[in-house]
């Protein structure tokens, strides 16, 4: 079978395994996301590689994955790309004390919980790793809150104009624009040889920064006029030009060394939001990656995936120690903060449920530390396990705490 054909039999697994998948996940009350992530681990070794081993190897040979990967790579970049132009920058700007204090709250703690675990668990790092760069990956691992799935969980439950549900939101975004800056410091020192090259990355990086929102950011209306950004449709120029801008951010904090996700991010982040424009261009953004990119991301994590390096009881107990450390961490600090700040207990717990939901960011994430050598596949598993559970865990808990009747969240 030719390379092209090889591909197509994978596009075809993949996208059909997931959308199945998916719409389970629906029926029982959960975004088709996360059957989507779920189905990712099972085309993967750990259940399609052990039922019928012949049938994935057939499917998923070796030599075979490197135009996977970078099909997964640029679907992800345009994701992140969508996920900035979901970021409402005026609202979080705007945000109320509980919402600062909660989202805040929801990253120190959890990070500080990462840093010492990663103390007992530095003997499962990556081959590239420092103990000071697998603590801070660690930690950042244990922060983030997965915004895309949030919106959608919220979407779904009917939450998302309620006072929980736009608390929920703007302590994700906070949280979301903290967590990827502490990431690409984090992957600045990872990928430079010393301190000195990391200093060097860094400066680099916000330069970029500087650069995307006082020159890029203004300049981009006006290369589009103002009769683009207020057309109903918007015409093959219009979205080459926003796709380039996305795809030279990418390429020059790839250039940089902090991964091209950072500036597909920011480039989102910049665009326009005249007459709505960015939610005209996101709907086809996000379709195109919804259906094709994003599964083919959550199937090359999946062929990463190895449960079965799982195999003794020392590794399942581990396991399940990152998982209650993340989500003590994570909820707890997010329900204590908001309690601390005049919520009731339950709207709380509520509020720290969805932080607690990792999903795709996390996974996101996940990847660059393998790709950079700071996780080991066992680790990564782990990793991966702890994103998937954290996050399948939003759903019923949010039905136990009655969330679509709380009407009260904050002020």
């Amino acid at each position: 079978m030719t390379e092209l054909a090889h591909l197509f039999l994978q596009l075809f697994v993949i996208i059909a395994v997931s959308r199945a998948v998916g719409k389970q996940f629906t029926r029982i009350g959960l975004p088709a996301v996360v059957g989507e992530m779920t189905a990712g681990i099972l085309l993967g070794p750990s259940l399609f590689g052990w039922l019928a081993p012949g049938a994935f190897a057939f499917v998923f040979p070796a030599d075979s994955l490197g135009a996977l990967q970078l099909l997964s790579q640029a679907g992800i970049c345009l994701f992140m790309f969508a996920v900035g132009m979901d970021l409402d920058l005026q609202q979080v700007r705007s945000s109320a004390r509980t919402a600062v204090v909660v989202s805040q709250a929801s990253i120190v703690v959890p990070f500080l919980f990462g840093v010492g675990l990663a103390y007992f668990l530095y003997d499962l790092a990556g081959p590239r790793a420092t103990f000071i760069g697998f603590a801070l990956f660690m930690g950042i691992s244990m922060s983030i809150t997965a915004f895309p799935v949030l919106a959608r969980i919220l979407q779904e439950r009917g939450l998302s104009r309620t006072p929980l549900g736009s608390l929920a939101i703007t302590c994700a975004a906070i949280n979301d624009v903290a967590a990827w800056g502490i990431m690409a410091f984090v992957v600045g020192i990872a990928r430079s040889a010393d301190m000195g090259g990391a200093v060097v990355t860094l400066g680099l990086a916000l330069a970029f920064i500087v650069v995307m929102i006082w020159l890029v950011r203004p300049l981009v209306p006006r290369w589009l006029g103002d009769d683009r950004l207020a057309r109903e449709e918007p015409t093959s120029g219009t979205l080459a030009t926003v796709v380039c801008v996305a795809i030279a951010a990418a390429l020059a904090t790839e250039v940089i060394g902090i991964h091209a996700l950072f500036g597909a991010f920011l480039a989102g982040a910049i665009m326009p939001d005249a007459a709505g424009f960015r939610e005209r261009i996101n709907g086809y953004v996000e379709r195109f990656s919804a259906v094709l990119l994003l599964p083919l991301f959550f199937a090359f994590t999946g062929l990463r995936t190895q449960v079965g390096l799982l195999d003794d009881l020392q590794g399942w107990a581990i396991c399940m120690l990152i998982v209650a450390v993340a989500t003590a961490g994570k909820l707890g600090a997010a329900a204590l903060a908001a309690r601390l700040t005049g919520m009731a207990w339950r709207e709380s717990l509520a509020l720290g449920t969805l932080m607690n939901t990792r999903g795709l960011i996390e996974l996101i994430a996940l990847n660059i530390g393998y790709d950079i050598g700071i996780l080991s596949p066992r680790i990564f598993t782990m990793l991966v396990i702890m994103a998937l559970v954290t996050t399948l865990l939003t759903g019923p808990l949010l039905t136990w705490l009655g969330a679509r009747n709380l009407s009260a969240a904050a002020r």
